[in-house]
């Protein structure tokens, strides 16, 4: 019998994001069932079941090692908190455990796959209710995607995000006009910001692409954002995708992760620096520090992005809020 799989999620408040863990761990324990592998999950905050109740649970059925993988896109260790260290408060717990860790999901192939038909169905032309005009014809030339990623203190996550933006256009969508990159929060630009820049490029469509596991707070988060600048642009159509979610592409790459930690448990020094990844600040993480402020854009020097955002904030609505674009508390 291979060594379990053990899930680990950040935590949210969310039920939804939750139950939504709940359900792909559910997948991949029918997936790895003919191995046999067990599958187990926990998060590292916030949500049940915790970390330290899937650990305990498996050395009490006589499992001693599992293969450690973390749910996430970026392995931003600021999001994730440090995985290791929390580890290794577990082996302090139970001396007999030991752990490999795999790699988090990154832009694989596959997700950039899926990223594909999350846009495929939003691009999708929508029943007209209200009218019986025919809808106007959008050339793939005057649609531009905007992917939004969570947003880190991390500048090397972010730019990470900037990549998976980068690689999704020419891979996935040569045809259309552009594709942006924006952040839910911590950095710009915003979902507001990103946009603007499509509207400003001559985009008559733009479809928000969210670079995100499953559906939650942040989601609703970001339709509402969308929704809140296209309300001040009527003549701009804009469609919002949904998140990766749990489905069989997602689950063959995590698979792949806990095959790949499998194999190489005997390479010491990758282990190692993995490891060391996710537990050492570099000299550049170790001053990263974000102020409420900063993290707000009010230390940084005026640019596009602050200027585009600033527009926006200006078009809101009186009574709106201008972080969100939703109404504001009376």
């Amino acid at each position: 019998m291979k060594p379990p799989l053990l899930l680990i999620g950040h935590g949210t408040h969310d039920e939804t994001g939750v139950a939504e863990f709940g359900r792909f761990v559910h997948r991949l324990r029918c997936r790895l069932d003919a191995l046999p592998a067990e599958v187990t999950g926990g998060f590292i905050t916030n949500a049940r079941p915790p970390l330290s109740d899937s650990v305990a649970s498996l050395v009490a059925r006589g499992h001693h090692h599992v293969i450690a993988v973390p749910l996430s896109l970026t392995g931003d260790r600021y999001a994730l908190g440090d995985i290791p260290g929390t580890l290794a408060l577990e082996q302090e717990r139970h001396p007999t455990f030991e752990y490999d860790l795999g790699r988090p999901l990154g832009a694989d192939p596959r997700v950039l796959d899926i990223l594909a038909e999350r846009l495929a169905d939003a691009r999708a032309e929508m029943p007209r209710l209200v009218t019986d005009e025919p809808a106007e014809f959008i050339a793939p030339a005057e649609t531009a995607v905007v992917l939004v990623g969570h947003g880190s203190a991390d500048p090397e996550v972010n730019a990470e995000v900037h990549r998976v933006s980068r690689l999704f256009w020419e891979t996935h969508a040569p045809d259309l006009l552009t594709v942006e990159t924006a952040y839910v929060s911590h950095t710009r630009p915003g979902v507001p910001g990103g946009l603007e820049r499509c509207r400003r490029l001559g985009a008559k469509r733009v479809i928000v692409l969210p670079y995100i596991l499953f559906a939650g707070a942040v989601l609703e988060r970001i339709w509402a954002q969308a929704l809140a600048y296209g309300a001040n642009h009527e003549g701009l159509d804009i469609r919002c995708a949904e998140v990766i979610g749990d489905c069989e592409g997602l689950a063959d790459v995590v698979i792949d992760r806990y095959e790949e930690a499998l194999a190489g448990a005997d390479d010491w020094y990758a282990a190692r620096r993995y490891h060391d990844m996710l537990t050492i600040e570099s000299p550049a993480r170790a001053e990263l520090v974000v102020s409420p402020d900063a993290e707000a854009g009010a230390e940084r020097e005026p640019g596009i992005d602050a200027e585009l955002e600033a527009e926006f904030d200006a078009e809101i609505e009186p009574g709106l809020d201008a972080g969100t674009g939703i109404p504001s508390a009376v």
